[in-house]
């Protein structure tokens, strides 16, 4: 081993501007025309290595690191992480969707809806917390799902939630051109470019485009100054919350809640349905581990500390807003500032809509830095070209990873309107975090060469149990949803597994920091919950993901499959040619 790191010391250093091919498509089978047809050929033999391979935390951790040349800066503790958290997952949607949910399904109970979707939030935030802890990675679920489900089921959820993100953020571009264009008082659409496109893609929005570009290139200087950046914005918009809070409770008028389940459960669900939504973004704060200082102190309180803040602030709002106006009367579009003129408080439109712009900002901002560091995980795995991987050595961030994500976004942001980009919100986000809740059990119940088969075929069966109840719960509330019958079955399958699951089978693992408590009833009411909330989406947010995921396998069978299958065997004979060359040195001439 010393000789390979004389070797390497005595290599010249490459420049981080470089594009060769080597740089591109570096492994065999990409080498010439026949090794990819031959390649190709080998399709279903690679297909089942890698989908039965697994990786580790150490190879996540420390070798994969490895190829991005050079580290990310540790300069992360956890009061940045905190205000990441709120700077993430705070934006307009808290300002939108609660008028629009309180009206139409909940009623004044909104602020149920808003409990019952930060408790399944929370149930999220738990798993990935141990995750983030465990294998403090820039790759987040990627890198989680890798180690426990394999490259194949990691690449198809991640590639999902990556798709969706870059759509995510070129909606909210155009949402910021939005409430930019409310705050100065002018008419709607009226800072974009007509053209004679087709209608959707006919409004321009350099603005948007311009916002996204703004955000990479301060993520792409230092994450440090991000940080500073994303304190000062969160702080303003904090403080715009609580003066809506106060404000909404100074005018409030307790006779405004009453009735207070106009719609029932049923609303109140329906609407955390939606609301759960509001919540998204903390899995960003994952992808800061290789930044963070102490990742088993820092991430915990980060990730669990912000989450429980933010559930306390929109709980707070939902119901200073059903106080200060009655649900019937209270607008969809715009909620607080239709409330507050209604109490003599025109101006304060002005401070609700810079509010929503300044959450906007942080969303972005964070979102440029957290999505560059999945992609950059991602293509040390070689899924996609490694180039991207690469870190700047004087900045510590990835400058190719960013650019890739932000020419993205800026694009689509620029030619697509928001009522199309809107549409396009998926079920991949609920989908990766119930993924990753069965990977937190598999973790705990499965440790390869130590579990015996027959646990192994006991979990197996006992996960095959926990989703196919879940999904019977989630379809029997969208075909009967004032039914009963139907939970007679599902929910005693779902428990009967669950506890089967921690009276039959031993933890094969134990979280060396910080664990998820009440394993495994707290990642089965997880996947329960994310399913259920999935089931309350239309149809076509299925239909949408079908072919996301259609894409995606293209994508992997023609290429991802046959790169990360090289490096992988490529690395396997490292050792022994290793081996070889010491031999040889030591045996001498």
């Amino acid at each position: 081993m010393a000789s390979t790191r004389d070797n390497d010391e005595a290599e010249p250093q490459k420049s981080y501007w470089r594009w060769s091919k080597e740089d591109f498509l570096p492994e065999e089978s990409f080498q010439s025309w026949n090794n990819y047809v031959s390649a190709l050929s080998q399709t279903w033999l690679r297909f089942k290595d890698r989908l039965f391979s697994r990786s580790d935390d150490a190879t996540e951790t420390e070798e994969l690191r490895k190829r991005s040349e050079h580290d990310m800066k540790r300069c992360l503790n956890w009061w940045d992480l905190i205000w990441f958290g709120f700077g993430a997952v705070i934006g307009a949607g808290i300002f939108v969707l609660t008028g629009q949910e309180a009206h139409n399904h909940a009623g004044s109970a909104i602020v149920l809806s808003y409990v019952a979707s930060g408790f399944s939030a929370m149930l999220s935030v738990f798993c990935y917390t141990e995750f983030a802890v465990e294998v403090p990675s820039a790759g987040g679920s990627f890198a989680y799902l890798r180690v426990e489900l394999g490259d194949f089921v990691a690449f198809i959820t991640a590639g999902n939630i990556l798709l969706e993100s870059v759509i995510g953020s070129a909606a909210v571009a155009r949402s910021w051109t939005s409430y930019f264009t409310n705050l100065l008082n002018r008419p709607k659409n009226s800072l974009c470019i007509k053209t004679n496109l087709k209608e959707g893609y006919n409004l321009l929005d350099p603005i948007a485009s311009g916002v996204l570009v703004i955000a990479s290139v301060i993520t792409i200087i230092s994450t440090r100054k991000t940080s500073y950046l994303n304190w000062i914005a969160s702080a303003i918009n904090t403080a715009v919350i609580i003066f809506v809070i106060v404000a909404g409770f100074v005018h409030a008028d307790t006779s405004n809640l009453t009735p207070f389940l106009p719609y029932g459960a049923k609303g109140v669900f329906q609407a955390a349905a939606i609301l759960y939504f509001a919540y998204g973004g903390f899995d960003s704060i994952a992808t800061m581990a290789e930044e963070t200082k102490k990742p088993s102190r820092d991430i915990p309180i980060g990730l669990i500390g912000s989450m429980s803040m933010i559930t306390v602030i929109y709980c707070l709002m939902a119901l200073s807003l059903s106080m200060m106006q009655k649900y019937t009367e209270i607008d969809t579009g715009a909620a607080f500032s239709v409330a507050f003129q209604n109490v003599g408080m025109k101006w304060a439109k002005y401070v609700v809509a810079f509010g929503a712009l300044k959450g906007m900002t942080t969303v972005l901002l964070v979102a440029r830095l957290s999505q560059a560091r999945y992609i950059t995980h991602i293509a040390r795995c070689h899924m996609i070209p490694p180039w991207f991987a690469l870190v700047h050595p004087k900045t510590g961030t990835p400058i190719y990873a960013t650019l890739l994500i932000t020419i993205a976004s800026a694009i689509i942001a620029f030619f697509t309107g928001l009522d199309v980009l809107s549409s396009l919100i998926s079920v991949s986000t609920l989908f990766v975090f119930m993924m990753i809740s069965v990977a937190l059990l598999v973790r705990r119940y499965y440790v390869r060469g130590v579990t015996p088969r027959e646990n192994l075929l006991k979990l197996v069966l006992f996960l095959v149990l926990i989703v196919a109840s879940s999904m019977g719960i989630s379809a029997y509330w969208g075909l009967r949803p004032n039914g009963w019958f139907g939970y007679t079955v599902t929910v005693p399958v779902w428990f009967l597994a669950t506890l089967g699951m921690s009276l039959f089978l031993t933890q094969q693992r134990v979280p060396r920091v910080w664990g998820v408590p009440l394993v495994p009833w707290l990642p089965s009411l997880s996947i329960a919950t994310n399913l259920f909330l999935m089931g309350s989406l239309e149809y076509e947010a299925f239909i949408r993901f079908g072919v996301c995921t259609v894409i995606m396998l293209i994508y992997y069978f023609l290429f991802g499959l046959h790169a990360t299958y090289d490096m992988a065997h490529q690395q396997e004979m490292l050792p022994s040619k290793v081996n070889e060359t010491e031999t040889i040195k030591n045996a001498g001439p």
